[in-house]
């Protein structure tokens, strides 16, 4: 089954959850160790992110700068396997555009395809500034429904370059990103559903949302999609906040509101040791709340939190 046949199929709200590939340099222990603390919650399935080069310029001898690529957190397609060989569990890697060619793309899917992994999150990505003068005769996906045109196009048996072959045999299956608060560069939230729309018509099986810290939102975006006829499963994103600077961090980077009454719980805290038992108490409220609204899945984003995820998955699941 599909991961979107996995959650259609759910007769109860699921668990799944989001990972990041190691660091450069470490090894996948530390990824497994998650997994372990987690799996008593039965996931449906595991996300793996994806990330793309980090330019960065340094300093030569001659007074000029050189460019340098790094690349902090390789490894997507094979932890994905890794995962999904040890634990028998269903894994999503994104496949994302910002940062990779359409050629490095296809080699990717190959390369899952060959693993049997056909389940993906299509996703633009974090756009870079310097993107633009880096490697500009290659050609990219500009956004996440061209990224999905590619993916169809492999599913059908059609290479980059024209090539007829013989389509997969497991076709890819995949999901998109919505946002509950507006994608960041989106003038506004008719702009967003708009793009929304295009991403599910091009195929897309459902959709998992940005975190969000008030459920109200959240009904609010399923409404207005099911009002402009998009009609597949939307799974929350939640994340249990663990430190007192994310109270400012979350918001500038993921461009959410936190709601006053939970920001004065976050203030009255005096340490970090507070602010995660606050964080956990209001996600579980939250979570508790969803399931009562019979969400397909609760999706958690684990960076920072894995232990506060599984006290939120202990009381509610």
């Amino acid at each position: 089954m599909t991961v979107a046949e996995l959650i259609k199929s759910s007769k109860t709200t699921g668990f799944s959850f989001e990972l990041l590939p190691p660091l450069r340099g470490n090894d996948i222990n530390r990824v497994f160790r998650t997994i372990d603390m987690l799996k008593e919650f039965n996931p449906l399935y595991i996300n793996i992110t994806s990330h793309r080069d980090e330019v960065v310029f340094k300093d030569t001898e001659k007074g000029l700068y050189e460019r340098k690529v790094v690349r902090k957190r390789p490894g997507t397609v094979s932890v994905a396997a890794s995962i999904q060989n040890k634990y028998g569990i269903k894994v999503v890697p994104h496949i994302i555009c910002s940062g990779f060619t359409k050629s490095e793309t296809e080699y990717a899917l190959i390369d899952l395809n060959f693993l049997g992994i056909h389940d993906l999150l299509v996703l633009r990505g974090d756009n870079s500034q310097k993107e633009k003068f880096v490697n500009s005769d290659e050609a990219r996906n500009a956004y996440a429904v061209e990224l999905s045109e590619q993916i169809n196009e492999l599913n059908k048996g059609k290479s980059l370059d024209g090539t007829l072959m013989d389509p997969f045999e497991t076709p890819f299956s995949y999901g998109v990103a919505g946002y509950p608060e507006k994608h960041e560069e989106a003038p506004n939230m008719e702009s967003d559903f708009y793009y929304l729309k295009q991403k599910v018509d091009a195929g897309a099986e459902y959709i998992v949302t940005q975190m969000f810290f008030d459920n109200s939102k959240y009904f609010e975006f399923v409404d207005r999609c099911r009002s402009i006829g998009i009609n597949v499963p939307i799974v929350p994103g939640l994340k249990p906040i663990t430190l007192k600077n994310q109270m400012t961090v979350l918001p500038r980077i993921f461009h959410v509101d936190i709601p006053e009454v939970f920001a004065k719980e976050l203030r009255r805290c005096k340490n970090d040791d507070e602010v995660k038992q606050a964080g956990v108490e209001w996600c579980t409220m939250q979570a508790k709340e969803l399931i009562a609204a019979n969400v397909p899945v609760l999706h958690f984003y684990t960076m920072m939190a894995s232990r506060s995820v599984q006290q939120v998955a202990k009381a509610v699941y």
